[in-house]
């Protein structure tokens, strides 16, 4: 049928697509990360696949900025290569608030590789020898940051921390998607069992559980490993990791009762009931109570869900072909498990 042509497309495109399209450029770290006002300092910037040696007609343009209003651009500035770039700041002697500390996000500007940008990069402290003065410097204000160059070409948004492995959004994330799918078409049939008492319905509604517990089983593992890229370990204990595990054992819970009675009837009729319950608990799960605890996963209190930066319009393009993809390739996994027990149940003449 053309639904499975359309899922081999979508998957091989979310695959070469996932893993060959580049990411936008990036600061990742800058050297030293700490300054004192009314001092002049040389910062260095290593950036992620920045092209600083680039030649252009227009220049490179570096700030170190506190808000919109209040930004310091580089007096002076040297490119090491393509993705190290020094720069050299003439601090005031007063931060644009009366802290003791305040944090300077960095911004590079270059004309090919576009704006790159990294929050928190320097911690700049007050100065004690400049406490009597209270006028703002006019240096804050006399290079705004503005006309910034955007990166031309399709690329993925540039992440810290999480770099590459955001390319695991395309595969870890539709596994839950399709789980979700597949469950709700488990509990239909479990519902339309219970209705009329068919076995192709059991069949059906058993197939699509256990196809979606096949997908789980995947999204658990390639979640594990971007855990142990982005978090340091595969296993921390966050309450979304957890509440996925109580819910697939839930789940799995629903084949052993499927096998604790002889009696067929029986045990699918009372199978169907737990699949009802599993799956109402499967939501507050999965998508209610991690939300209520701090959590490193996106979607939890203090960590919002995929902001424009998260998810932006390339990140799109592939992400919804990546679930439309998994989704249709679930079903067809779990057509041809309910073929395979139809014909099993008809050699043992169950039908």
């Amino acid at each position: 049928m053309w639904w499975k042509a359309l899922s081999i497309v979508l998957i091989i495109y979310t695959i070469l697509a996932g893993m060959l399209v580049p990411l936008k450029s990036g600061i990742q770290r800058t050297e030293p990360a700490f300054a004192k006002a009314g001092a002049d300092q040389t910062i260095r910037f290593y950036g992620y696949n920045t092209f600083f040696q680039k030649a252009s007609d227009t220049p490179v343009r570096v700030w170190l900025y506190y808000d919109d209003r209040h930004a310091l651009a580089a007096s002076d500035f040297q490119v090491l290569n393509d993705t190290i770039l020094e720069a050299r700041f003439r601090f005031p002697g007063q931060l644009p608030e009366k802290k003791e500390s305040v944090s300077l996000n960095a911004l590079i500007d270059h004309p090919v590789a576009g704006a790159a940008l990294l929050p928190a990069a320097v911690y700049l402290s007050s100065n004690p020898d400049s406490t009597g003065n209270t006028g703002l410097d006019s240096a804050w204000t006399a290079n705004p940051v503005e006309q910034l160059h955007v990166q031309s070409g399709f690329s993925f948004p540039y992440q810290n921390v999480i770099y590459e492995s955001i390319r695991n959004t395309y595969f870890h994330v539709p596994m839950w998607f399709v789980l979700l799918f597949l469950f709700t078409a488990s509990v239909w049939y479990s519902i339309q069992y219970l209705r009329n008492p068919e076995p192709e319905n059991d069949r059906r509604a058993a197939a699509f559980a256990e196809t979606g517990l096949l997908f789980g089983a995947l999204g658990l593992p390639t979640g594990m490993i971007w855990a142990k890229y982005t978090w340091g370990q595969p296993w921390s204990n966050d309450i979304k990791q957890l509440m996925t595990a109580v819910a697939l054992l839930i789940y799995l819970a629903y084949f052993i009762l499927r096998r604790s009675f002889d009696e067929y009837e029986k045990g699918a009729r009372l199978a169907a009931v737990y699949n009802i319950f599993s799956f109402a608990s499967l939501i507050p799960l999965l998508y209610i109570v991690p939300r209520m605890f701090a959590s490193l996963h996106p979607g939890a209190t203090g960590n919002p869900a995929f902001g424009s930066q998260d998810l932006d319009n390339t990140m799109r393009a592939v992400f919804y072909p990546a679930i439309i993809g998994w989704t249709l390739f679930g079903f067809w996994i779990a057509q041809l498990r309910i073929r395979y027990q139809r014909l099993y149940d008809k050699a043992l003449g169950l039908d």
